[in-house]
């Protein structure tokens, strides 16, 4: 197993586990991290034995690092993954992929371009649960799949301050659905609001999407309930299935009533080492930045269509 070598840039609340992560995988070579808080660089490259620096292009600038993880807060994602594109880097951005449909765009030419591989963070996708969930489908266990119901609530969290609840939670239910029903969604109509002071962006809202394919999903996403939940529910002819994202866990009621053995993996774990392989083997990462691109120009529309209060339609997928 060839070991490849990486970069973290960023290592706040989500950065610091791509780190711990990094240093864990066989087929990774850990060789540094950047954040701006010299405080924070240092702790987490002493805890993981790897350089540290404040200054990214530091990181970029070593030769030797083929891969880095940009994990910085989402207004500042256009301008470093542009510069270790142009650094020669192969890039795992965290999602949402940029700030803007444009910069997702520019990025994604970018890297064609140059000829470096760009992946987007959407970590659910590796969930096991949401693996197991796409095998039933297939195999037909619950029937025709006629809508999907997702409910992603908790805490607000203070680490959060460039954008609002659509972003940071509705859209990995955004790429779940896309990836599960293999059908992107035509259109959207959304509800948003903000109930808390010390969030300057949308802190709930309420999603119904039209797929392309017929199939109906919703999806609630809040950050003023105490408690997390993640969960989905399909609903087919034939029967229901219920996926828990946090337990792994996953139940078919109906027809074939059951509950699905599902071994525990950390799907970020399984996300980076993915994305190694890719680049090690120059296969496609399994989520693309044209992905990434998908998710965001649909969260796009439903804030646009929660501001104007009317249905948008999603045309180019």
């Amino acid at each position: 197993m060839n070991k490849v070598n990486v970069g973290v840039i960023g290592v706040g609340a989500m950065g610091v586990h791509h780190a711990r992560v990094y240093s864990e995988l066989e087929n990774a070579n850990l060789m540094a991290i950047s954040d701006l808080m010299r405080e924070k660089s240092e702790e987490v490259a002493n805890q993981y034995n790897t350089r540290g620096f404040v200054d990214y292009m530091d990181i970029l600038k070593m030769p030797e690092i083929d891969v880095v993880s940009v994990c910085v807060p989402t207004t500042h994602h256009f301008n470093v993954v542009m510069d270790a594109i142009e650094h020669g880097k192969h890039v795992l951005v965290e999602k949402p992929i940029a700030f803007t449909l444009r910069e997702a765009e520019s990025m994604v030419k970018a890297a064609k371009d140059e000829g470096v591989k760009l992946a987007t963070g959407h970590v659910e996708r590796f969930n096991p649960a949401v693996g197991k969930a796409k095998e039933l489908i297939k195999d037909n266990v619950i029937g025709e799949v006629v809508s999907a119901s997702a409910k992603r609530v908790g805490p607000f969290p203070p680490r959060i301050k460039d954008v609002g609840v659509i972003i940071d939670l509705a859209i990995h239910d955004v790429d779940i659905m896309y990836h599960l029903f293999d059908s992107p969604i035509s259109r959207i109509y959304a509800n948003m609001g903000s109930k808390l002071e010390k969030c300057e962006y949308e802190d709930h809202a309420e999603i119904m999407s039209s797929f392309k394919n017929g199939i109906i999903g919703m999806l609630e996403v809040n950050w003023l309930t105490p408690y997390k939940k993640r969960k989905l529910e399909i609903t087919g002819v034939d029967g229901i299935i219920s996926i828990d994202y946090i337990d792994q866990t996953v139940h078919v009621y109906g027809k074939s009533t059951q509950n699905v053995d599902i071994e525990y993996k950390e799907p970020l774990r399984e996300e980076l080492g993915s994305f190694l392989n890719a680049v090690d083997n120059g296969e496609d990462p399994k989520i693309t930045g044209k992905d990434g691109i998908y998710a965001l120009k649909v969260v796009t529309a439903a804030m646009k269509s929660a501001k104007d209060n009317l249905p948008v339609e999603i045309n180019g997928y």
